[in-house]
């Protein structure tokens, strides 16, 4: 279940209900699906082959189009990163710069863990969404975040998009961020 750390106070946010109502102040959508669902032997596979993303998106499809029939979100994929992921770390530095995007960033998490840093409202500041499998967020369009791994640096994620194009980032500066 995602937990949220306001980065200034160092508050911490427990419990679904907490959570979703903490991120609808901030507008950012929060869900939970049923992680179980996922096989056994997917649960934990961070090294997927093109047939295991498709059995990921085949068993949460009923979820994807129902949340990309509400959103208008028109194509989806998968993404997994592990320590196995080549150039993995040149890629986390591409993700690990405040931006922004044109339309929603979409994950929702199957498997690993992962923290989006997002940029509230001034008397919030910038709070981190720490993520587990189950976990829905997305993140409004023009809502400066970014993404980063936990400790474990394993995630598998499907990815939901209204530009056919995919992940688009448009850098944003801002002296109020640290990455403390």
């Amino acid at each position: 279940m995602a937990e949220i750390v306001i980065r200034d106070s160092g508050e911490r946010i427990r419990g679904e209900e907490q959570v979703r109502a903490f991120l609808d102040r901030q507008e950012v959508l929060y869900e939970h699906w049923d992680a179980a669902k996922l096989p056994a032997e997917l649960q934990e596979k961070f090294t997927l082959s093109d047939d295991d993303k498709a059995q990921i998106l085949s068993t949460f499809d009923s979820e994807i189009r129902d949340l990309a029939g509400r959103r208008g979100y028109r194509t989806w994929d998968i993404i997994a990163l592990s320590d196995a992921t080549p150039n993995l770390d040149e890629l986390l530095k591409k993700f690990e710069q405040v931006h922004t995007h044109t339309e929603d960033e979409v994950r929702a998490i199957t498997a690993g863990k992962g923290i989006f840093i997002i940029k509230g409202s001034e008397e919030v500041g910038y709070f981190n969404v720490e993520l587990e499998a189950g976990d829905v967020i997305s993140v409004p369009e023009n809502k400066p975040h970014f993404f980063t791994l936990m400790d474990n640096r394993q995630i598998v994620a499907v990815r939901l998009f209204i530009e056919t194009e995919g992940w688009i980032a448009h850098p944003f500066a801002d002296p109020a961020f640290s990455k403390a």
